[in-house]
């Protein structure tokens, strides 16, 4: 068995160690400060000698192995492990037991599981539709406790000690038992690796919430991943900051006018559309059926369709991008959907409908629109 030198100090980035075998798993050593993935928490990354070490596995007789690239080492090594990775590990770790404490204490919300990934770090707690007030309570009590400089520690208690202790959750293994202790607000059971105080951790934040298997899954950060997530938010809000012309904090209000001044222009564009369908329509001469070109998209071109077919006319329209409306009147003999099928046969096209409207658009717009819709 490896000895895990990490369980007495999280803060060590080169050590020494002698190579106990190379498998095709990876290397195996005597004792090692790589954390193995565990517990929600990613493995190490780093150098062996000269290896690459790319990922820390525990197997399941409990041997750890190196996964490495390169020439595998010999002998005596010395092991550097990717300081800012761990460090962020370390610190989106404490993160969780900071936060999974706070959210049983605020919202009544035991943790089920956690995961501390590359890409997102979430909690599972066994709780549906967490109210935002219950959310926000549980975020600023783990603030709070950030603020208050508490002590991080980890040790192996013995038993008439372990029994004392109030344990968040239950351990996941008999023997052995190493709890992590968060001042005196929260005592759980694991093997990770932590920050030393609260006051590393900087802030933790919720970045969402919800429902999951009948759970809430609760997406948060911490850390340098949560100044780094900030500092690039507040990038995007300046720019936008400067193209409202305003300050940061006023952008939502811009944001409000920008959506209010469009749907103003939105509604006048409707009208005004709806006013040029009429004048087109009363433009065409006679009272029977209408085949043309009208110049303008195809909403323009249904509106007008159906002015003209209001006023008793059958409409054979196409407009400007090669869509086509075909409608009847009231009392016509007109079949749409089989004069759209010859149509598309004959030119190329996707659409159809029924025998009172069809519609599509052609792959070729015919030359001669009228010549193409008079009955065969």
């Amino acid at each position: 068995m490896t000895k895990r030198l990490y369980h007495g100090d999280s803060y060590t980035r080169t050590f020494e160690a002698n190579v106990v075998a190379i498998t095709d798993r990876g290397i195996i050593l005597d004792e090692t400060h790589f954390y193995p993935e565990a517990g929600g928490q990613l493995g190490d990354r780093g150098t062996l000698g000269g290896a690459t070490i790319v990922d820390t596995q525990e197997l399941d007789d409990g041997t750890i192995v190196h996964v490495f690239t390169g020439e595998p080492p010999s002998g005596r090594v010395t092991g550097s492990i990717d300081w800012a990775r761990r460090r962020q590990h370390m610190a989106q770790h404490t993160a969780q037991h900071l936060l999974s404490g706070a959210l049983l204490d605020r919202a009544q919300a035991p943790t089920q599981s956690a995961r501390l990934g590359e890409s997102a770090l979430t909690i599972d707690v066994a709780r549906d539709r967490i109210p935002d007030a219950d959310l926000a309570a549980a975020e600023a009590l783990a603030n709070d406790l950030v603020d208050d400089d508490l002590a991080v520690r980890a040790w192996f208690p013995d038993p008439g000690e372990l029994a004392a202790l109030k344990l968040r959750r239950d351990p996941k293994v008999t023997a052995d038992i190493r709890v992590v202790a968060i001042g005196d607000f929260d005592f759980s059971p694991c093997g990770g690796t932590h920050v030393a105080r609260t006051s590393q951790l900087g802030s933790v934040r919720i970045a969402n919430s919800e429902r999951y298997k009948g759970m809430t899954r609760v997406t948060f950060t911490a850390g340098r991943r949560a100044r780094e997530e900030l500092f690039s938010r507040d990038a995007v809000l300046r720019q936008l900051a400067t193209r409202f012309s305003c300050a940061p904090l006023e952008v939502p209000a811009a944001i409000d006018k920008l959506d209010r001044d469009a749907a103003a222009r939105k509604t006048e564009t409707t009208a005004m559309r709806g006013r040029l369908a009429e004048l087109i329509a009363a433009a065409f001469p006679g009272d029977g059926r209408v085949v043309a070109h009208v110049p303008g998209d195809a909403e323009l071109v249904r509106l007008v369709a159906a002015k003209l077919v209001a006023g008793g006319r059958d409409a054979l329209l196409a407009g400007d991008d090669g869509h086509a409306i075909l409608m009847r009147a009231a009392g016509s003999t007109l079949d749409a959907g089989a004069l759209w099928k010859r149509l598309a046969q004959q030119f190329g096209g996707k659409g159809g409908g029924k025998a009172d409207r069809a519609e599509g658009r052609f792959s070729t717009p015919p030359a001669d629109w009228a010549a193409a819709v008079s009955e065969p």
